[in-house]
């Protein structure tokens, strides 16, 4: 597999894991907060690593493969553009990341990322 793809899919995760944190914390919003700078810096990062994320999946090369790619690429751009939307707000809320992890796009991604790791272990030798 690409280093290109397990950074993107390590830069997605972490982002994700930290927002599961913020939400959590009940905070009113960003301003003037260290973890509301850790997270915009994050989400920022995850929408550079969604960019392009299917074109970086070169190692499925097979008719079956191509179509989920087609899947993936879908799924990233919705994601990118969920993540964008919270981005582009002034102040960001707790209770709003919580409504971006709960997001059928994100968890549609994830799910993807999920589905695409188990494939590949799968059929790498041991």
């Amino acid at each position: 597999m690409p280093p290109d793809f397990l950074e993107r899919i390590e830069i997605i995760e972490e982002c994700y894991e930290f927002m599961l944190a913020y939400a959590a914390q009940g905070l009113p919003g960003d301003e003037g907060c260290r973890v509301g700078g850790q997270l915009r810096a994050l989400l920022t990062q995850s929408v550079e690593a969604l960019t392009g994320i299917a074109g970086s999946c070169g190692f499925l090369e097979n008719e079956k493969g191509l179509a989920f790619l087609a899947v993936l690429d879908r799924d990233a751009r919705d994601s990118a553009a969920a993540i964008q939307l919270v981005l582009g707000q002034k102040s960001i809320s707790s209770q709003l990341v919580d409504n971006l992890n709960a997001s059928v796009h994100v968890r549609a991604l994830l799910t993807d990322l999920f589905l695409l790791g188990e494939c590949v272990r799968e059929s790498t030798p041991q």
